[in-house]
């Protein structure tokens, strides 16, 4: 199989659907001053979070080959990642609920391609290398906390969203990409900020999808463990943030047992967080995702989790007690005076599956208009359709050449010539298929002879309801992907060159050949036409200490003024106090 993608034995397993949302790592495009960024960042990460941060953290950046000194690179990645059973893939940036959810059920990392700008060095509201690689990947090489999150994925991908929760997901990403672009117009920014803060009050009741991202928003993305009062950091929106890894150890922030109520308090993307639930270990985050399972429509299924989809207006499945798996846009339900199901109507392409394998012959092809089937048990009889023998079959005329007419309790009434029917493996009949077939409720017609075969589908109870396809090879566009691009950000000939000028001070510490005379010249460059530059000044520093020039009064007293700038003054100092540290250990 050719992919655009490196192939190994994790990432072959993934589905095809999937293979769209992976683009080509743009490693060639991050600038010099990207991967000083990415520098600064791991430096003060690691010196910080080796105090705060779970113990699997430190252990898993060297499992998992993630260096502190540059941006890593996909490939080299995945080599290390495949020895611990995952891989990762490179995305432009957020992609929908669903399709990252079942990334990782197959135990792939999502990792947005893009790289934070300077100005957004402690926080970036867009998804970014930092947060995936240095956040996400360190942690999964705990292997109780990997299975959590492939089991996240598993289950989450099958969560149903609400048609709002789309509209939501293009919202933020747009917001993100506004944002971390520092060429936006400040009026698009202010008009996506808007359009989200309306929305988040304005989302009505939650939908599956919606409470799983509030789990995990609160535990991969935000999750404290431990104790309250001791709690220490595990999630990669903190990991990756030197800000709020910071702030949220800090009393102002609400430190609260992780359960399932979880799932009810949403989330702001674009502002520190005002509260955090702690975890007393990572089983405890495997117990409530199943809490949480057992009130989806997955497990639940019923009347309630057909409405859940109809209400999506998305590709959905239902499960049949006989195990018939009908995938499609559920548009229609009809209920009995108690409110139960029994006749369920998709619209448009449509496949039927048993054990999340297409039946030959019952693909969108042939079901390209709908399907539509009531639910349920025979009026008067006790034996439902599904545990009939053959010969009870036969003793109700349920065989080939046989007209009838069969009422269901709840009144849908089927008539017509008897074809065949379809059977399981073992032995359940889950189709009955007939000719010259009329069915209605009361009197509405819901198929009428001259729309050819009629498929009647064998069940007394809907088991499941879930998001997608059962069969993945039926569907093969299932998913949606953004046709809102992240922005390539355009720079200017003064921003090429104050890169090179990075590019240099990285050559010379990575070839170890320092020049004095070269620190100089470019010292003055800053001074003369760089003047608000933080970081490349902060790293010259580094160098002149380290090799103990007499510069390095002059750099540190530049610095010093640039910390009048409240922007500047605490990552500044941050960064002398890290070479105070290194200097003195």
């Amino acid at each position: 199989m050719k992919t655009h993608f490196e192939l190994n034995e994790v990432t072959k397993k993934l589905p095809k659907h999937l293979h769209k949302f992976v683009v080509k790592q743009p490693y060639s495009e991050y600038t010099a001053q990207n991967q000083a960024v990415w520098r600064y960042v791991m430096r003060m990460n690691v010196d910080y979070l080796s105090k705060v941060a779970h113990k699997s953290y430190t252990v898993g950046l060297e499992k998992t080959g993630i260096s502190v000194e540059s941006i890593p690179k996909m490939e080299g990645m995945n080599r290390i990642l495949q020895e611990i059973g995952w891989a990762a893939v490179s995305v432009d940036g957020f992609i929908p609920p669903n399709a990252f959810m079942e990334f990782q059920a197959y135990n792939v990392l999502v990792i947005a391609s893009d790289m934070r700008t300077i100005n957004h060095i402690e926080y970036t509201p867009a998804p970014d290398i930092i947060h995936e690689a240095a956040g996400h990947a360190p942690i999964i090489a705990n292997p109780e906390y990997a299975e959590y999150l492939r089991r996240f994925g598993e289950i989450g991908s099958k969560a149903i969203s609400s048609a709002k929760d789309y509209e939501m997901y293009e919202a933020v990403r747009l917001l993100s990409i506004l944002k971390e672009n520092p060429n936006s117009d400040e009026k698009e920014i202010a008009e996506a900020q808007e359009k989200v803060e309306w929305l988040q009050n304005n989302m009505g009741e939650l939908s599956e999808m919606a409470q799983i991202r509030n789990l995990h928003w609160w535990t991969v993305e935000y999750g404290l463990i431990g104790t309250l009062e001791e709690p220490k950091i595990y999630g990669a929106g903190l990991l990756s943030s030197i800000g709020e890894s910071a702030w949220c150890m800090k009393d102002e922030v609400k430190k609260i047992p992780y359960s399932l109520e979880a799932s009810n308090i949403s989330f702001d993307i674009t502002k520190p967080q005002p509260q955090l639930f702690v975890t007393p270990d990572f089983a405890h985050l495997s117990l409530v995702l199943e809490q949480y399972a057992n009130t989806m429509g997955l497990r639940t299924g019923g009347t309630k989790g057909v409405q859940k989809l109809i209400n999506s207006k998305s590709l959905g499945t239902i499960e049949l007690s006989t195990g018939l798996q009908i995938s499609g846009v559920f548009t229609n339900v009809i209920k009995d005076e108690d409110g139960k199901a029994i006749y369920v109507q998709t619209t448009g392409k449509t496949a039927l599956a048993n054990r999340d394998k297409e039946l030959i012959g019952h693909g969108t092809a042939y079901h390209a208009e709908g399907f539509g089937s009531p639910i349920g048990t025979l009026k008067g009889i006790n034996i439902p359709i599904e545990h009939m023998s053959p010969r009870d079959l036969g003793a109700y005329q349920i065989h080939e050449g046989k007209r009838i007419a069969l009422e269901f309790v709840g009144g849908i009434k089927v008539e017509g010539e008897v074809i065949t029917g379809t059977r399981d493996l073992r032995g359940r009949i889950q189709l009955i298929s007939f000719k010259d077939c009329t069915v209605t409720h009361k009197d509405t017609v819901l198929f009428q002879p001259e729309w050819g075969i009629y498929d009647m589908a064998v069940g007394k109870e809907i088991k499941s309801a879930y998001s997608g396809t059962a069969d993945l090879n039926s569907f093969v566009d299932s998913s949606k992907i953004s046709e809102t691009k992240t922005h390539k950000i355009k720079y200017s000939e003064v921003e090429k060159e104050l890169y090179s000028l990075y590019s240099e001070v990285r050559n010379m510490r990575e070839n170890v050949e320092v020049s004095e005379e070269k620190i100089k010249a470019i010292f003055a460059t800053l001074q003369d036409i760089y003047k608000s530059d933080w970081l490349l000044p902060l790293e010259l520093y580094e160098l002149a200490v380290e090799n103990n020039y007499s510069i390095q009064s002059e750099v540190f007293n530049h610095l010093e003024k640039l910390q009048e700038n409240t922007a500047y003054k605490k990552l500044i100092q941050n960064g002398l106090d890290l070479l105070k540290i290194n200097q003195y250990s």
